[in-house]
């Protein structure tokens, strides 16, 4: 059965990927993007591109509004935008640490928010995060972003007790070092650094991550909520 699912920040890499996956399956999808027009991606998968900052709760509402007039209440949200800001610690800004918070935690209770109320009203509904193995391992120079991608954990848990009784699943996919175009500016030597510590000795590709996603919005994924999905090629396994 066809729904209305909308992935923020699907304009590329993860994103863009998991917005191809429900496309392809049939859905009708929508994904936001933050600057500039609608992506090219977009219109060639048939996706519904809306502008939307997850830092404006006002642009979120738009959003929304326009997602609904257009496909229907959304029925799947994959909220995936997010940003980083590396620093080391005693060099990370008060603006380097919130500004990251305020996308990545903050944006995703805003699209979740804005999701809820006509999930609770149908009774139905899949929600899934998209989080890192940063979250849980941690990593140098990124306290900002780590701190954001572990707190979805606690967010998503939370919003899984509340919601489950309305028949809401609220899960968590926690990617590794995934080929993006944001990887591929990594030097030789960064590159080997990371993969040296993934057991599967390879990074991921967006669909893979994309397959997971789609996975836990599935039926079969019906009894599963509050979980946390590592595609990470067991690099943060024991976490």
């Amino acid at each position: 059965m066809s729904r209305s699912v909308l992935v923020t920040g699907g304009n590329r890499g993860i994103g863009l990927a998991v917005a191809r996956a429900f496309a392809e399956a049939g859905d009708r999808v929508a994904l936001t993007y933050r600057t500039g027009g609608p992506p090219e991606a977009a219109a060639r998968l048939g996706c519904l591109g809306v502008g939307c900052d997850v830092t404006d709760a006002a642009q979120v509402e738009r959003a929304f509004k326009e997602v609904e007039a257009a496909h229907g209440p959304v029925e799947v949200l994959v909220a995936n935008a997010g940003i980083t800001r590396d620093r080391l610690l005693l060099r990370m800004s008060e603006k380097d640490f919130t500004e990251v918070l305020d996308t990545n935690l903050t944006g995703v209770y805003r699209v979740v928010r804005a999701a809820a109320g006509e999930m609770v009203q149908a009774r139905r509904g899949r929600i899934v995060l998209i989080s890192s193995v940063t979250g849980l391992l941690g990593a140098a120079g990124q306290a900002n972003y780590a701190a954001s991608k572990a707190a979805l954990v606690g967010f998503a848990r939370s919003v899984a007790r509340e919601l489950g009784s309305r028949g809401i699943t609220c899960n968590v996919v926690a990617p590794g070092f995934v080929e993006t175009d944001m990887t591929g500016a990594l030097t030789g030597r960064q590159r080997d650094a990371v993969l040296g510590r993934v057991p599967l000795a390879r990074g991921a590709q967006p669909g893979e991550v994309a397959a997971a996603v789609r996975f836990l919005a599935s039926a079969d994924a019906a009894y599963i909520t509050g979980a946390v999905l590592p595609v990470d090629g067991g690099l943060g396994m024991g976490h």
